[in-house]
């Protein structure tokens, strides 16, 4: 009796989960829906945002000022390999 149960069950399998799953995958979405919260806050795009602050008055009034340029030695001699030093 066994043998006859398992082989219809090994060959009627997919009618036998397809459903199965379904019904698993329908009550999973429906309760992640009613226990999520979906509310996304509003953001303004990043370019305007952008735009806005580089557009703000301490950043115009900050760019006719110039800093000097100061060298810290010679060029070649910042990066030297340990072997070279």
């Amino acid at each position: 009796m066994w043998p006859l149960i398992i082989r219809a069950a090994s060959r009627y399998a997919p009618y036998i989960t397809l459903p199965f799953a379904g019904l698993v995958g329908f009550i999973g979405y429906n309760l992640e829906n009613w226990l999520s919260d979906k509310y996304t806050p509003y953001n303004e795009p990043i370019k305007e945002a952008r735009g806005e602050r580089l557009l703000s008055d301490e950043v115009l009034a900050k760019a006719t000022e110039k800093d000097p340029l100061k060298l810290s030695g010679k060029a070649l001699d910042r990066n030297v390999s340990p072997s070279l030093q």
